[in-house]
C-alpha cells in the first residue's frame, strides 16, 4: 500500500475516537500489551514520562520535550490528536515520523490488527513505541489520550508521571464528579515513581491524588504549592515571567522566555519547572541555561501548533484548541484582555458533547461567525447557530471555518480582534495554520 492507502486502511478498518466519538472507545489495556508483546515491548527499552490531565497536557509534553532536547538528549513525542497530518502524533526531535515507516509497520502488523481488532488509538501507541525503539531514543514524552488508568499508553514504567489541571471533560467516560475523573487520572501513578501535579486545585482533587500517590509510595510535589509563575509582561509576542519559590519568595530564574503565551500557561509553566527539577534530582542533565533556551522555542522544537497561536495581526487572529468549559474560560479572559476594539469569534464545535455551559461563557457583546468542522462528529452550523441564540449570541452560519474566517476578517477594523476555536478540529481545519 501507499502511505495514502495504509492511512486510509487505519481509518476505514479501525474505529476512530475522533470520528466516531463513544462507539470508538475501548478502555482497557489487554490489547496494546498484546499488539507490543508481538513487537518486543518496545516501550520497555527507553526511559518515559508520562502525562495525564485534562487541559493543559498537550502543552506541557511538549514544554517537557524541548527542554530535554535543549539539554541534549534525542527524544521522541507522542501525542493526540494531530491537527493537520497524521504523522505529527509521533516524532523524534521534532521531525515527524516518516510515511516509509507507518507503511511498514502497518504491513507487518496487518495480520495482528485483523486478529486482536484495535481500536485506532491502540494501533497508534503500539506504532509509536516501536518507531521510538527503531530511533534510538534516549528518553520519551507520552501524553495520555484520555483519563489515564485505562488509556493504552499506560502500560508503561516511567521515570516520571506527571498530572496537568483536571477539569469536567469525556464524562460519560472517566465519571461525573472530579473526584472520580481524578482518580482516572492519577491511575497513571506507578509504585515508586515520582509524580507531579501542576497545580492544587482542590481538596476533593487534591486529596484523591494524595490517596493514590501514598498508595503508590509515589514521591508527590504539587508545583503551585512550591512555586509560582509571575507574568511581567508580554516581549516581541513571548511572555516574561519569573519562577519563584513560594516559601521564600526567592525568584529562581528572572524574566524566563515562553514561547506558548496565554495566561493560562503559567500553571502549566509551574508544572514544567517542578517536573524538570524532579528529573534534575534523578541525575538527568538538564539545567537552568537549557530550560531557558528551550521555554522560549518550544513551538519551533517540537513543531507544535494550535496553543494560543496568533495567525495575523490588524485585525489581530488568535486561535486555540481549548474544547471544554475549564479550558474556554481561560483562553477567552485572555482573548478579552488583549481586544482593543470589537470581539469576532468564529467558532464551532462537535456534536456528542453538552456545549450550553461553554457556551455561556461567551460574550453577548460580540459578533459570531459559526462553523462547522470537517469530521463526522460536527455539529452542524446552523444548528450551533440556534443553539448559541439561547444564550444571546447573534451571528451567521458558514460551512467550514476557512470561509467564516475570511467573512470575519473583512468585517473587520484593524483595532478588532477575531477567536478562533471551540474545538480542535475547528483549529486543524485552518488554512493558514
Amino acid at each position: 500500500m501507499t502511505y495514502q492507502e495504509t492511512i486510509g486502511y487505519l481509518y476505514d478498518r479501525l474505529p476512530v475516537f475522533q470520528n466516531i466519538g463513544a462507539r470508538a472507545f475501548k478502555p482497557g489495556l489487554h490489547t496494546t500489551r498484546e499488539l507490543c508483546k508481538a513487537l518486543g515491548d518496545p516501550q520497555d527499552k527507553y526511559p518515559t514520562i508520562h502525562i495525564a490531565g485534562t487541559n493543559g497536557k498537550g502543552s506541557t509534553s511538549h514544554m517537557l520535550a524541548a527542554i530535554l532536547q535543549a539539554s541534549g538528549y534525542r527524544v521522541g513525542l507522542y501525542t493526540s490528536p494531530h491537527l493537520k497530518d497524521f504523522r505529527e502524533r509521533i516524532r523524534v526531535n521534532g521531525a515527524c515520523v516518516p510515511e516509509d515507516f507507518i507503511i511498514s509497520f502497518v504491513a507487518d502488523q496487518k495480520s495482528n490488527i485483523d486478529r486482536l481488532s484495535p481500536s485506532f488509538f491502540e494501533v497508534t501507541v503500539a506504532m509509536a513505541f516501536s518507531y521510538f525503539e527503531q530511533a534510538n531514543v534516549d528518553v520519551v514524552v507520552i501524553e495520555v489520550g484520555m483519563g489515564g488508568s485505562l488509556d493504552s499508553t499506560n502500560i508503561i514504567m516511567p521515570e516520571l508521571s506527571v498530572i496537568t489541571n483536571i477539569s469536567f471533560d469525556h464524562m460519560q467516560f472517566l465519571g461525573d464528579t472530579l473526584g472520580k475523573i481524578a482518580a482516572e487520572k492519577a491511575g497513571i501513578i506507578k509504585s515508586g515513581v515520582p509524580v507531579v501535579v501542576s497545580e492544587y486545585q482542590n481538596t476533593e482533587i487534591g486529596d484523591v491524588i494524595t490517596t493514590a500517590a501514598r498508595a503508590a509510595n509515589a514521591p508527590l510535589t504539587f508545583a503551585s504549592n512550591a512555586f509560582e509563575v509571575v507574568f511581567n509582561a508580554l516581549h516581541e509576542g513571548k511572555m516574561l515571567v519569573d519562577v519563584k519559590e513560594k516559601a521564600s519568595g526567592a525568584i529562581l530564574m528572572k524574566d524566563l522566555l515562553a514561547d506558548l503565551t496565554g495566561s493560562y500557561q503559567l500553571k502549566n509553566i509551574a508544572g514544567v519547572w517542578a517536573a524538570a527539577k524532579a528529573l534534575a534530582s534523578k541525575g538527568w542533565n538538564i539545567t537552568d541555561d537549557s530550560i531557558r533556551k528551550a521555554m522560549q522555542s518550544v513551538s519551533a522544537i517540537t513543531g507544535l501548533k494550535g496553543r494560543w497561536q496568533q495567525l495575523r495581526q490588524c485585525p489581530d487572529v488568535y486561535c486555540d484548541t481549548a474544547h471544554n468549559t475549564a479550558g474556554l474560560t481561560m483562553t477567552l479572559a485572555q482573548f478579552d484582555s488583549v481586544c482593543k476594539g470589537v470581539k469576532r469569534f468564529v467558532v464551532g464545535f462537535v456534536g456528542d458533547k453538552d456545549i450550553s455551559t461553554m457556551l455561556s461563557l461567551f460574550p453577548q457583546d460580540a459578533e459570531y461567525y459559526f462553523c462547522e468542522p470537517s469530521n463526522m462528529r460536527a455539529l452542524k452550523a446552523e444548528e450551533l447557530q440556534s443553539r448559541a441564540l439561547e444564550h444571546g449570541l447573534t451571528g451567521k452560519a458558514f460551512r467550514n471555518v476557512n470561509e467564516a474566517l475570511e467573512e470575519a476578517i473583512k468585517d473587520s477594523a484593524p483595532a478588532d480582534a477575531i477567536y478562533v476555536g471551540g474545538s480542535t478540529f475547528v483549529v486543524a481545519d485552518i488554512e493558514s495554520l
